[in-house]
C-alpha cells in the first residue's frame, strides 16, 4: 500500500509491525477536517495493506488526541453538506476500526479526549504512560458523546462507572483507568515503546489466523450492539451541536474563559 496521500497521520513498519501515528503534534493531534477525513478510511486501507499483520496506533508528540476540533466542529454545523459529509465519517471511522482483522495495539502515549479516547478504547489492547490522563468530555462542550464514547465506555467498565464520566466529562489518569478495566496495562513512559514493540512482535510471531479470527469472533457481539445504537447517538450528538450551550461553549473557548451554560 501507498500511504503517501495522508497529510495527518504517519506510517511506519518494522517487520509485519505498522504504525499508525496521528501528526499534529503542534495541535496536540487535535482532530481537524483533514485528520477526520484520513481516519474515516484508514483502517479499510490498512485491512487491505498486503506488508502488515499487527497495527499499533499512537499519536506523535507529548498527547495521543485532544479529541476533536472545536472550532472545525461548529463550521461544520453551518455548512449542511460539510455536516453531513462529518456525520458519514463518524460512522465509518467506528466500523472500519471495528471491521479492522488485523490486531489494533493502542500505544497511548499521552492524553486521550473525547474522539480520541473513542479511538484509543475501540482499540483490542491499549498500554498507556502512567502520566496519560483519558476521558470523554463531550458535554464539558455542550455535546453529546454520540461518536462512540456512549457505547463503548460501558462495555468495558460497567454502566455506573461509565455513566460518571461521561455525564460530568471529568478525565482520569491511566493508572485509574487500569484500575477500573478501560485500558489494558499501564506503564512509566520510558517503558511504553519497548513494550509495545515486544507484545506487537510477539503477536506478529503467533499463528495469524487464529489471531485474527480470535479477534474478530470477539468482536460480533460488539459490533452488533454498535450497529444497533450508534445511528441514534450520532443523532443526538447533531441535535446538541445546534443548542445555545454549545455555542456558548464554543464562544467560552474562543474568550479563553469558562462557559456558562443556561440549559438549552
Amino acid at each position: 500500500m501507498n500511504f503517501d496521500a495522508y497529510q495527518c497521520l504517519q506510517f511506519s513498519r518494522q517487520g509485519r509491525v505498522l504504525t499508525v501515528a496521528l501528526n499534529r503534534p503542534e495541535q496536540r493531534n487535535a482532530v481537524n477536517g483533514r485528520l477526520h477525513m484520513e481516519l474515516s478510511h484508514v483502517f479499510t486501507d490498512v485491512q487491505r495493506d498486503p506488508d502488515s499483520d499487527i497495527v499499533v496506533l499512537t499519536g506523535n508528540g507529548s498527547a495521543f488526541c485532544a479529541g476533536g476540533d472545536i472550532e472545525w466542529m461548529q463550521a461544520s454545523v453551518d455548512e449542511p453538506e460539510e455536516f453531513e459529509r462529518t456525520t458519514r465519517e463518524s460512522k465509518d471511522i467506528l466500523f472500519s476500526q471495528l471491521d479492522l482483522e488485523k490486531p489494533l495495539i493502542c500505544k497511548l502515549n499521552g492524553h486521550a479526549t473525547g474522539l480520541g479516547a473513542s479511538l484509543a478504547l475501540l482499540c483490542d489492547i491499549v498500554l498507556a504512560a502512567e502520566e496519560a490522563r483519558i476521558g470523554d468530555p463531550h458535554v464539558s462542550v455542550g455535546l453529546v458523546a454520540g461518536d462512540g464514547g456512549a457505547l463503548i465506555w460501558p462495555q468495558l467498565v460497567g454502566y455506573a462507572k461509565a455513566k460518571k464520566y461521561l455525564l460530568t466529562g471529568d478525565l482520569m489518569m491511566a493508572t485509574e483507568a487500569e484500575r477500573i478495566g478501560l485500558v489494558t496495562e499501564v506503564m512509566p513512559r520510558a517503558q511504553l515503546d519497548a513494550a509495545v514493540d515486544a507484545l506487537a512482535q510477539r503477536l506478529a510471531a503467533g499463528a495469524t489466523r487464529a489471531i485474527r479470527w480470535s479477534k474478530i469472533t470477539t468482536n460480533l457481539p460488539l459490533k452488533a450492539l454498535l450497529h444497533a445504537h450508534f445511528d441514534a447517538g450520532i443523532a443526538y450528538e447533531c441535535l446538541s451541536n445546534r443548542t445555545a450551550d454549545h455555542a456558548e461553549a464554543v464562544k467560552a473557548f474562543r474568550e479563553k474563559r469558562k462557559p456558562v451554560f443556561s440549559g438549552h
